[in-house]
């Protein structure tokens, strides 16, 4: 009889669809070539068999001609003697029933919803040929018992994934962030139409740029990837970037200005001017000497805290105190008497 389709699935002869199912699912999953990095070959073997006997034994006819004539005769390479319908020349199976064998990744993709669960973003298709053209997986092996307990041991078939998400950066100046703004952009995706042709949709999208929100914070737009058959739409997610400023540098909530600065201003006194993000201007003189390290701090002038609007960091001034190159005899000398009087 050649190849036992039933012992090869562990189901009796009597075995019901359901009985096909659990068991092509259960060693789907085992004898994936992906689930099997260090015996890939072996795998690829043991997992096409494993997808022609479930091939064969869910489709009635195919089963029925299986159980009639065996594997030779599905297959018509070698006709049993008395059978009828089969001529020595010929490659049709019983009755002329022609066996077309599909490869295993579609099998695959056809029970799951997709090609592979541990590898291929937004591959659907996977090989074709029935070779291995599996991809590498992304996951690690938590992922086989998600796909084994999302639908119950028995179930006929896995909810479809979902796509992977896209990610895009949404540069915004220091002022966007400061006072809060809104940015639009237009997106362009693939979808169907009612009559279910493939087209394409373009969208204008709305973010809101909440005041403070730091570099890395993520906006999602749920589903506004690719149609594609058999996947859930991609979740488009934009990641704000901060862009550089050429005055201010932020510290988490704190704004940082530094101020060039003389020797002589930083010994007698200096009056440091800021205009801020939103426009106004901060004068805040400083009587005591201003070391190098010296740091003025103005309270509630630095970036909004978003859970908190009502509150700001704070605004830190540094200095950069620019030291003269030489010094004539005479100042030299004036220099020492004031600083040792």
């Amino acid at each position: 009889m050649g190849v036992d389709y039933y012992k090869i699935l562990q189901v009796d002869r009597s075995a019901k669809d359901d009985d096909l199912k659990k068991a092509y699912r259960k060693l789907a999953m085992k004898w994936h070539p992906d689930k099997n990095p260090n015996n890939k070959k072996d795998a690829e073997a043991k997992f096409k068999t494993i997808s022609e006997a479930y091939d064969v034994l869910s489709d009635p006819q195919k089963r029925a001609v299986y159980d009639q004539y065996g594997e030779e005769g599905l297959k018509g390479q070698v006709p049993p003697p008395g059978a009828g319908g089969f001529s020595s020349a010929s490659s049709d199976g019983a009755n002329g029933y022609r066996f077309n064998p599909r490869s295993a990744d579609d099998i695959f993709s056809e029970f799951f919803g997709f090609a592979s669960p541990f590898g291929g973003m937004g591959d659907m298709g996977g090989a074709r040929g029935g070779g291995p053209g599996f991809q590498r997986s992304m996951f690690g092996d938590d992922i086989f018992a998600s796909f084994r307990n999302s639908a119950g041991e028995g179930s006929a078939s896995m909810p479809p994934r979902k796509g992977v998400a896209i990610e895009r950066t949404l540069p915004c100046s220091l002022e966007d962030l400061y006072k809060g703004t809104t940015k639009k952009m237009k997106i362009s995706r693939d979808a169907t139409d009612a009559a279910g042709r493939p087209t394409t949709m373009e969208e204008i999208l709305t973010i809101e740029i909440k005041p403070g929100w730091k570099k890395g914070t993520k906006i999602t737009f749920p589903e506004k990837g690719n149609e594609q058959r058999g996947v859930i739409p991609s979740d488009l997610v934009f990641i704000i970037d901060e862009k550089p400023h050429n005055v201010f540098k932020r510290d988490g909530n704190d704004l940082i200005v530094t101020q060039k600065i003389s020797l002589a201003e930083a010994l007698t006194g200096y009056t440091a001017q800021v205009t801020t993000l939103d426009g106004r201007i901060l004068t805040t003189p400083i009587s005591s000497v201003i070391s190098p390290t010296h740091e003025e701090v103005i309270k509630g002038e630095g970036m909004p805290i978003p859970k908190e609007p009502t509150r700001k960091g704070n605004m830190r001034i540094k200095f950069n105190i620019k030291f003269p190159t030489r010094l004539t005899a005479e100042q030299k000398t004036g220099i020492k008497r004031l600083l040792t009087s």
